[in-house]
């Protein structure tokens, strides 16, 4: 699959301003860079370089050190997340059961990566782990909609009801 090219940083202005108050408001303070981060994956809803490199200057850490901690914890998101977030279980029942050719079904029809999102933003793509329906195995998430029991054949009328 060829690799897709990350989609230009469209920051607002008032996104900065809200940053710089944060930043501000946890400037001095000891581990303040993992908070300083949630709260700006909550205003861009993801942290690419240039949110980084502003937290980085801001906290006067470097910068190398906050792109460790964002892609340490899989809680942060290097890309965007597009409207319909697909998250598909890879716990040990759901991997069993075929999470793994329904992953590969989605990155195929949708032309992207585990991490990515569409080029015109509609489709992002994780993987997960448990998500604690293992009854349901194998499953797959659309933001809030479950699909339980599914096989590689059920991928196509999914996507119906979101395209």
């Amino acid at each position: 699959m060829e690799k897709k090219t990350m989609p230009a940083f469209k920051g607002t202005k008032e996104q900065e301003e809200q940053l710089k108050e944060v930043i501000e408001s946890h400037k001095g303070q000891e581990g303040a860079a993992i908070p300083v981060l949630h709260k700006a994956q909550d205003i861009y809803g993801y942290l690419p370089i240039e949110v980084q490199t502003m937290i980085a200057e801001g906290l006067n850490v470097p910068l190398a050190e906050i792109y460790g901690i964002v892609t340490f914890y899989t809680q942060f998101s290097l890309y965007p997340k597009g409207q319909h977030q697909i998250s598909v279980c890879l716990g040990t029942a759901c991997y069993v059961k075929g999470s793994g050719d329904i992953l590969e079904k989605i990155k195929e029809r949708l032309g992207i990566d585990v991490g990515e999102c569409t080029p015109d933003g509609r489709f992002s793509i994780d993987a997960t782990r448990c998500i604690g329906a293992c009854g349901l195995a194998p499953v797959l998430t659309v933001n809030d909609d479950v699909y339980g029991r599914l096989t590689v054949d059920d991928v196509d009328d999914i996507f119906k009801k979101y395209e």
